[in-house]
């Protein structure tokens, strides 16, 4: 039986095709919402400016918005007491409520986060990303003038990110590589990007994985063919669980771990450490396709440029480390069973740097605030966000590891030690987080037509 086709012009963009580097600005605005009827003719006047998943037609648009709801906002624009108890657990509860189990102590403990966030008041999410700083002011006054227009409703918090030059993060990596090749939409990005199979065959992930109302992996297996447990009425089509986080990136405590690291580590290389940390040298080339040194020009679309697995080319991590953060994030195949074990915790990664960087000699923080949004979609956020965080990047369990943890991430207590495999092993030391969370909200990104229906009514 054919997957049924996805309704692009019903999905919002940005979710299943990245904007790209072109939208080198995003501006991330949580609005409070005090009153339901204003709060809905609000959005009546932003249904028609909310980008789609459908194909453009002729040149890019300057900016595109679109927009996201946590379970405080569905309750505070009316929308009815079954429809959102029908939405799963972890989401009604929300982040803050998750945050002992998600890592988040310490100085990343809710009770720290910036004003807005983790506190039950972040209720629409309305995101704009731009081709230039012109069009993002054009679009987040008009964004400003509705809500004047509107009344009743309120900025708790906002966010404003661009990229950095050479599409870097704040550590110096190069990101975004081997986002997931869905069925639909990106098959030919299958080999490195899908769900591997027998003699090196690929082939791109379900749908309904990352999309609700469509088959997800379990129902290829079904003899009924049930679709995935999804919210009830319009919000069970076209839509997708959302996960913003604001992470604050201590960039110069990094490179003096790496640098205090590198001392004793083969003959001092600290860019040779710096990839085994993350399993990729920091332009993305992956370690397991190149171990001794970056290939020049690595380009991440480029064919093949992510068509590895860890299985058969490197079980032990000589190559690429067991506990390096890509290879935790994304096992592939590592932990057997032809990754069965990996591919139902796959997730759409998104987000931006904010900050500016820090000087590229610099080993002291300069006290100013730089660090990732970090945004993923998927269509089960206890399944896929949590248990990719919970059970691979806080936890070594799974992959043999001990205590183990990620070491890019590090944890309040500094216990986050790292094996680099090798004769003899390496060991990086209980290190003190390099990422603090600032705050984060789980959201719901509704459909067009489930959007159109909350504006419209309060059921």
């Amino acid at each position: 039986m054919s997957p049924a086709a996805l309704e692009l012009s019903d999905i919002q963009g940005d979710i299943l095709r990245a904007y790209g580097n072109a939208y080198d600005r995003t501006s991330y605005l949580f609005l409070r919402v005090d009153d339901a009827a204003r709060g809905r003719a609000f959005l009546r006047g932003l249904l028609g400016r909310v980008t789609t998943a459908a194909p453009w037609a002729g040149a890019k648009p300057a900016s595109a918005l679109n927009l996201a709801l946590s379970y405080g906002g569905l309750r505070a624009l009316g929308v009815a007491d079954a429809v959102a108890a029908s939405f799963s657990a972890e989401f009604r509860a929300g982040m803050a409520a998750r945050a002992r189990l998600l890592g988040d102590t310490g100085e990343s403990d809710p009770a720290g986060w910036e004003a807005g966030l983790g506190r039950g008041t972040a209720h629409l999410l309305c995101t704009i990303n731009a081709q230039n700083g012109d069009a993002l002011e054009r679009a987040l006054s008009e964004l400003r003038d509705g809500m004047e227009d509107a009344g009743g409703l309120a900025v708790v918090h906002e966010e404003h990110a661009q990229l950095l030059e050479g599409a870097r993060e704040h550590f110096g990596y190069a990101d975004g590589f081997a986002q997931p090749a869905v069925e639909g939409v990106n098959d030919d990005k299958a080999p490195g990007g899908g769900v591997p199979g027998t003699e090196g065959r690929w082939r791109a992930l379900a749908a309904g994985e990352l999309v609700l109302g469509y088959e997800d992996e379990d129902s290829r297996v079904d003899p009924q063919r049930r679709l995935p447990t999804a919210p009830i009425g319009p919000f069970g089509r076209n839509g997708t669980y959302m996960v913003w986080r604001k992470l604050h990136q201590d960039v110069a405590l990094f490179r003096r771990a790496l640098r205090e690291g590198a001392r004793l580590y083969d003959g001092g290389d600290e860019e040779l450490l710096a990839a085994k940390v993350v399993g990729r040298w920091r332009n993305g080339t992956p370690l397991v396709l190149s171990p001794d040194a970056p290939r020049p020009g690595f380009h991440a679309a480029a064919p093949g440029a992510n068509d590895f697995r860890y299985a058969d080319a490197d079980p032990d991590g000589r190559r690429c480390p067991v506990g390096a953060h890509v290879r935790r994030a994304n096992p592939r195949d590592a932990l057997g069973f032809e990754g069965r074990l990996t591919f139902r915790h796959r997730m759409i990664r998104r987000g931006m740097p904010y900050g500016p960087p820090l000087p590229a000699d610099a080993t002291e923080h300069d006290g100013r605030e730089r660090g990732l949004v970090f945004v993923c979609f998927q269509a089960s956020i206890s399944r896929q966000f949590e248990g990719v965080q919970i059970q691979w990047l806080n936890d070594g369990n799974v992959f043999h590891l001990g205590r183990d943890k990620d070491f890019l991430l590090g944890d309040a207590a500094g216990t986050g030690k790292m094996t680099v495999e090798g004769e003899p092993p390496f060991f990086l030391g209980g290190q003190r987080s390099f990422v603090t969370t600032r705050g984060g909200e789980y959201l719901f990104v509704p459909g067009i037509a489930a959007l159109r229906a909350v504006a419209q009514s309060a059921g």
